[in-house]
């Protein structure tokens, strides 16, 4: 009786303790309390998973794409990207632009393989696409799509290139990538610059949608100055990763530079 009666208190204390120290969201509808709706739930992609693994075990050929909307369109996850594309192109029938970034609270929640692979869904469609890559002390987007991050971003910005030199043209019809290019000294400084609000003039006219890939707001303030030119903010938080109280203040600050959040991205849904 006594070994069944402390089995009983230690289920009990164990899940107590679980419960306390779980931080995750794994109900959208928390979120939407927040007064965020929510554009699309992302189910987690175990091919992805397996992309990836592949792509590191061919680490020294870097030539090798990770995009799941190339490799597997019939995925639950590219799916739910086409359900983002309806949604969102009514939602920006009233935009200022035909520009679309794409943040999120902190790191590691999935933001490149939402940008990346809904830009690819979008190029499929027939429109025609530029993906830029604002992150420009992390950014991996030029790994995704297995090409070189030299000649981008940071290189126009600076003036050391023109934004015709530092396009590049995927293997996805429609679609083009404007990478990170070198690592800065002074990322905010550069998209604070009046080239950069030059450049989204001219490739705003040049593409029927630009999606923008910005580091996490939680960690840098690059996403508030990317936000002002966008006409539509998205922001990506992670299945069992993303907790309540990051979301609201992540809101808050893109509500202080004065910048809408359209919706949320709720991704890797399990």
């Amino acid at each position: 009786v006594l070994v069944t009666l402390l089995g009983g208190m230690l289920s009990v204390a164990f899940i107590l303790v679980k419960a306390v120290f779980h931080r995750g969201i794994e109900d959208p509808e928390e979120i939407e309390r927040l007064g965020l709706p929510v554009y699309a739930s992302v189910p987690k992609s175990v091919d992805q998973s397996q992309l990836i693994q592949k792509q590191n075990r061919k680490r020294k050929n870097n030539s090798t794409s990770v995009l799941l909307a190339e490799h597997n369109p019939a995925d639950l996850s590219i799916e739910a990207l086409r359900g983002l594309r309806t949604s969102l192109h009514f939602a920006m029938l009233e935009a200022k632009n035909n520009v679309v970034m794409i943040s999120g609270p902190a790191p590691d929640i999935g933001k490149s393989f939402i940008s990346s692979n809904f830009a690819v869904v979008v190029a499929k469609a027939g429109q025609k696409v530029l993906l830029i890559d604002a992150d420009m002390r992390k950014g991996h987007l030029h790994k995704v799509f297995g090409c070189d991050e030299k000649n981008g971003l940071s290189d126009c910005l600076s003036g050391a290139k023109e934004l015709s030199q530092v396009i590049k043209i995927s293997e996805i019809k429609n679609l083009h990538l404007l990478t990170r290019g070198q690592i800065p000294p002074n990322p905010a400084e550069l998209l604070m610059h009046q080239n950069f609000d030059a450049l989204i003039k001219s490739v705003s006219s040049d593409y029927d949608l630009v999606v923008i890939d910005t580091p996490p707001v939680l960690a840098v303030t690059d996403p508030s100055i990317v936000g002002v030119h966008a006409g539509t903010t998205l922001m990506v938080t992670r299945f069992g990763h993303s907790h309540v109280k990051e979301i609201e203040i992540a809101n808050s600050r893109f509500e202080r530079a004065g910048i809408n959040v359209k919706g949320v991205i709720f991704n890797a849904v399990e």
